[in-house]
């Protein structure tokens, strides 16, 4: 109890940080899915979006991915919902063989691995963001997060 109480602290503390104005300006950048089709970040401009950089091969990924799934079922067409960015070149059909073997249905695109993206530093896998209605990434989380997590700071952002 004690580690997830200490997790959720360092978790708010990190996000207090990273929700200071440094990120004070809208964004966008382009997504493509696993089929080719292009979108954007912006197309979900009004909506709380979870950005999660993830790959098949990476454990703290598989493990939060149940509660990504369960957030994402709960608050898709709601205001707010989860994205998966896979960063691996995986061969034909592999990462949509691991998405389906997991029950994940939530948007999933691909990037290359890269350090950095247009929402921020990308340290390492998992890396979380979460980007408001208005299109500004208001956190970011290296390492596994939680639906309660996610929770937790959208309603303490909203209460501000």
């Amino acid at each position: 109890m004690f580690v997830k109480v200490l997790m959720n602290f360092k978790f708010f503390v990190l996000l207090a940080v990273m929700s200071q104005s440094v990120f004070a300006q809208a964004l966008d950048m382009p997504l493509k899915r696993l089929d080719g089709t292009s979108h954007n970040l912006s197309d979900y401009r009004g909506n709380w979006v979870v950005v999660n950089y993830w790959a098949t091969w990476c454990p703290p990924c598989i493990a939060e991915m149940p509660d990504l799934q369960d957030f994402h079922d709960r608050y898709a067409g709601k205001g707010a919902m989860v994205i998966g960015i896979n960063v691996e070149d995986a061969p034909g059909g592999q990462i949509e063989d691991f998405l389906d073997t997991y029950f994940i249905t939530y948007p999933i695109y691909i990037a290359p691995l890269v350090q950095s993206s247009e929402l921020g530093s990308i340290p390492g896998l998992p890396t979380t963001f979460l980007v408001s209605p208005a299109g500004t990434v208001e956190a970011r989380q290296v390492g596994g997060v939680t639906s309660e997590m996610i929770e937790n700071f959208i309603k303490k952002w909203e209460a501000q």
